[in-house]
């Protein structure tokens, strides 16, 4: 018999790698081998495979069968590799007529009675498999809606299997009109699910600073720290962001699906496909791994891949652990995240907003005369947020508990109706719009680097001359300049300015340094600051 040829995709973080799976049916006892580099789902795949070809009528070799995965030096991971290993074996024994087997790809993971189980990764595979000149596809019916969308964007010729028996009709042109690749019945990743309620920022009563603060973080893109005493609604804000940013673009739609799409967290597809920006707010136990990403054998992406061209929220931040929080510098400069394990390196986007959240002291109190602490552990608590990372923090909010809860006492009613998000995002949205058009490259105030920013658009004179004292007393460091010239013209684009003036260079100072700290209701408050030059 000849060598039989099929062809499938090895995942590296969210970039593909075809490969070409060849079957070898020769002399010998009967058994299958795999070479290539598999990990121990590619291996066990043999009896999968034997398994699932007997059950679905398809004839099983009586001889021995040498399974070779090549590039060799390519890691294979995971259970898509069986349907590839299926159609080698069938055009070994030419029972397909598979011409050119270049064109084609197939992935899924085959149950014993012949069923094609979903795969995770499968909108990436599709992805790398269009920019390697590929021409059709066939993956498991219940990955329909991802598999969709890549043959959308890419002009794939895309088919969806739910079972063993249906690949050769496919491969010989005898698909059923209407099978192509939608998901089976009960799919819940559906984009045109209706959207769950989401947080609405009408809810929040009173917290006007607070309020502020969010949509320029939304306006700018920048990130966010809310200090404030427990029950102030620090979570509630935080909750109510992605509510209010504009809805994710094409392109990063499909970005934020391949990493969800390699996590396997399927579930959150049919959000990302309406738009909705991702919200991912672990616990404050997280650990370095399933922050920035790691595992055993295959590496998956972390809380900060995850919330790709969404939010990260932390709560309760200085009850991280030691060092965990540090590691979120480099992704939140480069918006990318390097894993790098003794077998390779592997990157996964990043590019989020944070969000931190915490309490002035363990005790909660708000104010220092109030607190319970014993001496200095309230100083030690809010230095366990370096000043290293909370340099590269834009904003700096303190929420209040306020005595009314911005409410008129006895009715139960809001002082005065708080905006809903719709509202909010309209302006946030117009905000963004002023920014594209200026920046052309960038999509966000907060993207843009700070030489260009210095150089091309500075605020006016007297604006730059406050920052150049901030900067020769130290109040600021360089990056602090930059990141509070990014900061007022944010607030310029939401009153419409032109260019940043003296007012917002203050304003942004303030946000920025958190160097004065207002009461809502008396316009006094503490006045310290927080961030030491780095």
């Amino acid at each position: 018999m000849r060598v039989g040829q099929a062809r499938g995709i090895a995942l590296t973080g969210v970039s593909g790698t075809p490969v070409m799976v060849e079957c070898d049916i020769s002399r010998g006892l009967p058994g299958m081998s795999i070479v290539g580099l598999g990990d121990t789902a590619v291996v066990q795949a043999r009896d999968r495979v034997r398994s699932a070809m007997i059950n679905s009528g398809l004839d099983w070799p009586k001889s021995r069968v040498v399974m070779s995965l090549s590039p060799a030096s390519v890691p294979k991971r995971g259970s898509g590799f069986d349907l590839p290993m299926v159609l080698a074996i069938l055009t070994a024994q030419g029972l397909v007529p598979l011409e050119d087997p270049r064109s084609t790809i197939v992935v899924g993971e085959l149950g014993l009675d012949g069923t094609v189980r979903p795969v995770d990764g499968v909108l990436p595979m599709l992805l790398a498999a269009d920019r390697a000149g590929f021409r059709r596809a066939a993956v498991p019916r219940a990955n329909g809606v991802e598999a969709s969308r890549a043959a959308r964007v890419t002009g794939l010729e895309v088919v969806g299997l739910s079972h063993l028996r249906e690949l050769v009709p496919w491969l010989r042109g005898e698909v059923p009109d209407g099978q192509g690749c939608a998901p089976e019945q009960g799919e819940t990743t559906d984009p045109t699910e209706p959207a769950a309620p989401c947080p609405d920022l009408s809810e929040v009563c009173g917290q006007s600073e607070a309020r502020r603060g969010l949509e320029i973080a939304a306006a700018g893109g920048h990130h966010l720290w809310l200090s404030g005493p427990p029950g102030s609604g620090k979570s509630m804000l935080a909750e109510r962001l992605p509510g209010i940013l504009p809805p994710l673009q094409e392109g990063e739609q499909l970005e934020s699906a391949a990493v969800h799409s390699v996590a396997g967290a399927r579930g959150r597809l049919a959000a990302v496909w309406r738009g909705e920006r991702p919200f991912v707010a672990p616990h404050h136990s997280v650990t370095r791994a399933a922050l920035t990403g790691g595992g055993a054998g295959r590496i998956r992406p972390g809380a900060v891949s995850l919330a790709h061209n969404g939010v990260l929220f932390i709560d309760e931040a200085p009850e991280v652990a030691a060092g965990t929080l540090e590691l979120l510098r480099t992704p939140m400069e480069s918006g990318r995240i390097e894993v790098a394990r003794h077998h390779g390196t592997v990157g996964f986007p990043a590019r989020f907003q944070l969000v931190l959240a915490s309490n002035p002291c363990p005790c909660g109190a708000a104010e220092p005369v109030d607190c319970r602490c014993r001496g200095g552990v309230r100083d030690r608590y809010l230095q366990r947020l370096s000043g290293p990372l909370l340099d590269r923090v834009d904003l700096t909010v303190r929420t209040w508990v306020e005595p009314t809860g911005g409410l008129v006492p006895g009715t139960g009613t809001a002082v005065s109706a708080p905006e809903s998000s719709a509202q909010v995002r309209g302006r946030v949205v117009e905000a963004r719009h002023r920014a594209l058009h200026r920046w052309r490259h960038w999509t966000s105030n907060a993207a843009v680097p700070g030489p260009f920013l210095r150089r091309d658009y500075p605020a006016d004179d007297a604006g730059m001359a406050v920052l150049q004292e901030k900067l020769r007393t130290g109040t600021v460091s360089h990056r602090g300049v930059d990141r509070t010239l990014r900061v007022a013209w944010t607030m310029a684009d939401l009153a419409g300015a032109p260019r940043p003036g003296t007012s917002e260079v203050l304003d942004a100072l303030e946000m920025y340094t958190g160097a004065v700290d207002r009461d809502p209701a008396t316009g006094t408050g503490p006045g310290t600051g927080r961030r030491p030059v780095t």
